[in-house]
């Protein structure tokens, strides 16, 4: 039997081991916090369960609803009531454009010149959208879209990689970038809801995996360093699968793969903190799903989840709000106290929606290292990274081929595969 040692109890490392343990592979999941889930956390406040981390996932994929239905959690899935997000951006509230693509609207008025568009080269989706469409664009609809998906301004975002898609129609030959967008978004024939949530929290979808994977996880176990041959912890494997973040990929593999180290190392990651507030009933807040902040605003937030009006009071009682604070570079509010953090959410809650009523009740979640960014070049560091990567080793995680939850079991479903197709070869 095939012994596999899976390094990190995330999304990503959950799904890669349930997948291997179906193979028929015997399987350990080494996890060096005393908890399941890593950045999908479930808290509880007001003996609520309430997501601290991701809280939401794309339903027009099939990953997660697939995965929910086979794990006997499909009537588990919730849908969004369908109310849209607005920007706050000059003082007020603005509608985000109903047609776009990371924030890319179609209708937005594009330089007249063709594009000049090198398909050899990567840049940034900040420095495109400025070029073609102009700078208030970038800061009042990419910019807050992309602070919100990547905690990073637009400028640290690689268009090939986040967007490969409209990479692809611009290599094509497309001249015109909000024609580029247009095909991409015609192309999609997914209907219906674009989120879904799970109503318990995604607790209830990492209990169902830890329940598929009893007697194989080690809890308060750490990996402190990654040695050829596959001994950890006094057992002997026969393939690894690595499930951690880019930070600690790197810190534990720098003494034996110092290449891989030094490639992973090259992909930065934002810090960030959550703030989930319960309201008094009596609070009222604009009619939208929740608000993003464009750039340049006097703000230290950089999203506003109306989680009440976003999922329904039945699904989230509240009113209920989650304040997203932190971005790559910009991250010093994530090491203040507690106190703090609170009093910053707070007083932009004021500011954005006249907010003066004191929460009953708060919960506050940092993530160190919590969201990789695909800064341009990206695609080029993974290319890296594979080529330093030894038999027998298997990556997987939120900075190859997606930040989303689905982006991520697809991937560690990939990074499964590839350690079965190993043991064939093998």
């Amino acid at each position: 039997m095939t012994a596999v040692a899976v390094i990190g109890a995330g999304i990503s490392g959950l799904v890669a081991a349930f997948r291997l343990k179906q193979a028929g592979c015997r399987v350990t999941v080494f996890e060096s916090s005393d908890r399941i889930g890593g950045k999908l956390r479930s808290g509880t406040m007001d003996g609520l369960r309430v997501d601290v981390g991701a809280e939401a996932f794309v339903r027009r994929r099939p990953e997660v609803l697939g995965l929910a239905a086979e794990l006997g959690l499909a009537d588990d899935i919730v849908s969004p009531l369908g109310r849209r997000p607005a920007v706050y951006a000059d003082g007020g509230l603005h509608p985000l454009a109903a047609r776009q693509l990371m924030g890319i609207p179609t209708d937005a008025p594009e330089v007249s010149v063709p594009l000049a568009w090198n398909r050899r080269v990567d840049v940034s989706l900040g420095a495109l959208v400025r070029e073609r469409l102009g700078e208030t664009v970038v800061a009042r609809s990419v910019d807050p879209m992309l602070s919100g998906v990547y905690s990073a301004h637009a400028d640290d975002v690689s268009v090939r990689a986040a967007l490969p898609a409209l990479a692809a129609e611009l290599d094509a030959g497309t001249q015109s970038l909000t024609a580029a967008v247009q095909r991409v978004l015609d192309r999609s024939t997914a209907s219906g809801p674009v989120f879904g949530a799970f109503r318990g929290g995604y607790q209830d979808l990492l209990d169902a995996l830890a329940a598929q994977l009893e007697g194989s996880i080690l809890l308060n176990a750490p990996v402190p360093e990654l040695r050829s041959g596959w001994m950890l912890r006094g057992w002997w494997f026969d393939a690894v699968v690595l499930a951690i973040p880019p930070p600690q990929v790197a810190r534990i593999t720098r003494t034996t793969f110092p290449r891989l180290a030094q490639a992973v190392a090259g992909i930065p990651a934002a810090d960030s903190v959550i703030v989930t507030l319960r309201f008094p009933d009596s609070v009222e807040f604009p009619d939208h799903s929740g608000v993003l902040v464009a750039s340049g605003e006097i703000l230290t937030a950089k999203a506003f989840t109306l989680s009440t009006q976003k999922w329904g009071p039945d699904v989230r009682p509240g009113p209920m709000v989650r304040v997203s604070l932190g971005r790559l570079g910009v991250s010093r509010i994530v090491d203040e106290d507690d106190a703090t953090v609170a009093e910053a959410a707070l007083a932009d809650l004021q500011t954005v929606f006249g907010t003066t009523a004191s929460p009953r009740s708060a919960l506050i979640q940092r993530w160190y290292e919590g969201i990789p960014v695909y800064v341009p070049g990206h695609l080029d560091r993974l290319a890296e990274i594979a080529d330093a990567t030894p038999p027998g080793l298997v990556l997987t995680g939120a900075y190859f081929d997606g930040v989303g939850v689905a982006a991520c079991i697809a991937h560690a479903e990939a990074a499964a595969a590839a350690v079965l197709e190993h043991r064939v070869a093998g």
